[in-house]
């Protein structure tokens, strides 16, 4: 028989294992933070292979449902097409792309210089934006020759330094983004090609007893990620050719372009639609205001397009979040990681919301609840 002081003794024990553990898990969860921090882009980066190795997973499973073939072929059918597609775009407009994408920047450089010179003009201060480099890129180009004056030894040497330093970042940024590219692609189609075991994997490290439910978390994760991804697919190019027939129509020059750059920021809900109008306009400035204020009109149509008709029939399907929750989410991911957390914020907020939604029915659907 245990006394008041075994009592107390247990109870101190308890407590103090209680704080172990609880010190313990408050530990591991920043270190997991801080490790998010430092490999946040790698996380990423990973990521967006797991989506790209989903949404080829989903193509073959809708070519599945049309041709009975094995998951391998289908998908080896999915990646012909896709490259198949692309080669044609590069080969046939490839010239046409990189012609206009010239034009295209040179007309947004000569754009935001004549806005500047607008906005100092009306006495707004434009001293902090950073767009220095364009007034002396456009005086230079206005100032006239001096062939008599030649340049020093000093000015060569710092000029030369210069022009090596700019050219290594450049080299590097290719390369990275090159690299990132072929790392995504690597991953998108390891996932794609044997999507069982990596789902066995992620089943085989949940605890046993909690298995079932990680099964149900996972394939509803993997089934509202397809559904988003396919209506997505089908929203890009819808704002793609949209946006491409209407400029040509307009005559706004570098249409096929402004239309490519469109459709790719339809993937970033909200602030991509914003930032892809805010490019065809400032484009369309080079060729009058009636041309601009069509452009315009077209880019609210083509929003209108995005969020009233597209978004409602195929996406709402897939996932309904409020817009309101979306946007800060965004701009809190963007903020934090950069362009990263602004272009995944989406399919990650979807993972939560998954996670959120199945706990919440399991509450409601808990022993000794009433559910109608």
């Amino acid at each position: 028989m245990t006394g008041p002081a075994d009592e107390r003794l247990l109870a101190r024990n308890d407590l103090a294992w209680a704080i172990s553990v609880g010190g313990i898990g408050v530990v591991l969860f920043a270190a997991l933070l801080l490790f998010a921090w430092t490999f946040a882009a790698t996380l990423f980066l990973i990521f967006a292979g797991v989506l790209l190795g989903v949404a080829l997973t989903a193509m073959a499973d809708m070519l599945g449902r049309v041709v009975k073939l094995p998951h391998s072929l289908r998908l080896t059918v999915v990646c012909l097409v896709l490259a198949g597609m692309l080669s044609g775009i590069l080969f046939l407009g490839g010239a046409t792309i990189a012609q206009q994408t010239k034009v295209l920047s040179e007309t947004i450089k000569s754009q935001l210089v004549n806005v500047k010179a607008f906005l100092d003009k009306n006495g707004v201060d434009t001293s902090f934006f950073d767009i220095g480099s364009l007034n002396a890129a456009a005086s230079d180009a206005s100032a006239p020759a001096t062939p008599h004056n030649l340049p020093s030894a000093s000015t060569l040497a710092s000029s030369g330094g210069a022009i090596f330093s700019q050219s290594l970042k450049l080299i590097l940024g290719t390369v990275s983004a090159v690299g990132n590219f072929f790392i995504v692609l690597f991953l998108g189609l390891a996932f794609a090609v044997q999507p069982g075991i990596y789902r066995a994997g992620l089943l085989f490290m949940a605890p046993a007893r909690h298995r079932d439910r990680a099964t149900i978390i996972i394939d509803r994760i993997g089934w509202t990620l397809e559904r988003w991804l396919i209506a997505q697919i089908i929203t890009m190019v819808a704002v793609f050719l949209v946006t491409w027939v209407g400029l040509a129509i307009i005559g706004i020059p570098s249409s096929f372009i402004l239309g490519i750059q469109a459709g790719l920021l339809a993937f970033i809900p909200t602030v991509g639609a914003i930032l892809g109008g805010l490019i065809v306009v400032l484009a369309s400035l080079a060729s009058g205001w009636v041309a601009a204020l069509s452009a315009f009109i077209l880019f609210l149509g083509v929003h209108a397009l995005e969020s009233y008709v597209l978004t409602p029939i195929i996406q709402r399907q897939a996932l309904d979040i409020p817009p309101a929750t979306l946007f800060a989410f965004q701009i809190l991911l963007g903020v934090v990681f950069g362009i990263w957390g602004l272009a995944l914020a989406l399919p990650l907020m979807a993972i939560v919301k998954v996670m959120i939604d199945h706990f919440k029915a399991e509450e409601g659907t808990a022993p000794g609840t009433i559910t109608a």
